[in-house]
């Protein structure tokens, strides 16, 4: 049985096409993910654009060309930040149940930590025991502290500050001058206070677009691969490097830069600085890259119920 997983962010639309192997493994069919920057504006307006709607839901309508190609018999739509923050989803839910025949759940950032972090482990080899996972997303950033090995979870909590919201809410020039990267740096650094002390020590993951990217610019990779990108350990003097030559880049010199999605090039400064917040805040001296996250959450839960 085939399962398709879809996760629709504040910035990038995630799709998942994914089935048990004889092994009783989940493993992908089909992967796609699509920048179309729903969350645009909504820091300030707390309503979906209608251009970021279009967008998003022309990408809807490709995904369900490929759930019909595929043969999928179980599908799962998510919504997170910026669906929970903004008016106009409607048109989002509505688009969504005429495509797939099913509503579009919009999660809470609870509920996306639990999918976070059982997807984001899927295919890491770690050692047993307690592991940090933490999402930085467009309008939010999810932390997780749970045991690998049973998935209870200890800790979870969803933070506003993501790529996106950050680059609205702070960044004036370009590239980012300083006044703006310690602005960026002061708000994750704020959110992440409250993170509790506990939470250090641990091995910390990181998933989703960010962290992904900025692998993928430390490896400069002209054509992304996500099997060396999947388990990559990054250093944080690594990261440090690799955010600070993305911050000293003007923004079309940065939409050029090998690994670096040209969409994403005027947020990835941003959440660059979200994701050495983090690490700093929690005393990680790496971060293991995650390509997986809430889609393999949803889709092990599909396919965990279909058995």
């Amino acid at each position: 049985m085939r399962v398709a997983a879809i996760d629709i962010g504040t910035n990038t639309v995630l799709l998942l096409v994914a089935e048990r192997d004889a092994e009783g493994k989940l493993v992908a069919v089909e992967e796609h993910a699509t920048i179309t920057r729903l969350g645009q504006g909504v820091d300030k307006t707390r309503t979906l654009a209608p251009d970021a709607v279009e967008r998003t839901n022309a990408c809807l309508d490709r995904y369900a060309e490929i759930v019909t190609r595929l043969g999928v018999t179980r599908t799962d739509v998510v919504g997170t930040s910026a669906m929970r923050d903004a008016g106009g989803g409607d048109a989002v839910r509505d688009h969504v149940k005429a495509r797939f025949g099913v509503a579009a759940r919009t999660i809470s950032g609870d509920e996306e930590a639990r999918l976070t972090f059982a997807g984001a482990l899927s295919g890491l080899s770690l050692p047993e025991g307690r592991v940090v996972v933490f999402d930085i997303g467009g309008g939010s950033t999810e932390v997780v502290d749970g045991d690998r090995s049973t998935r209870a979870i200890t800790f979870a909590h969803s933070y506003d500050v993501g790529s996106v919201r950050l680059t609205e809410r702070h960044v004036t020039s370009d590239p980012p001058n300083d006044v703006d990267r310690a602005a960026i740096a002061r708000s994750a650094a704020d959110a992440f206070a409250s993170v509790p002390d506990a939470v250090r020590g641990a091995p910390v993951v990181g998933i989703a677009g960010t962290i992904t990217t900025l692998a993928a610019v430390s490896l400069g990779m002209e054509t992304y691969d996500s099997a060396r990108v999947h388990g990559l350990t990054l250093p944080l003097a690594e990261l440090e490097r690799v955010v600070d030559v993305l911050a000293r880049a003007p923004l079309e010199q940065r939409r050029r830069i090998a690994g670096l999605e040209p969409k994403r090039a005027d947020v990835i400064v941003a959440g660059g600085l979200v994701a050495l917040a983090f690490l700093r805040h929690v005393g990680a001296s790496s971060v293991t890259v995650s390509d997986r996250g809430v889609r393999w959450g949803l889709a092990e839960q599909l396919t965990d119920a279909s058995l």
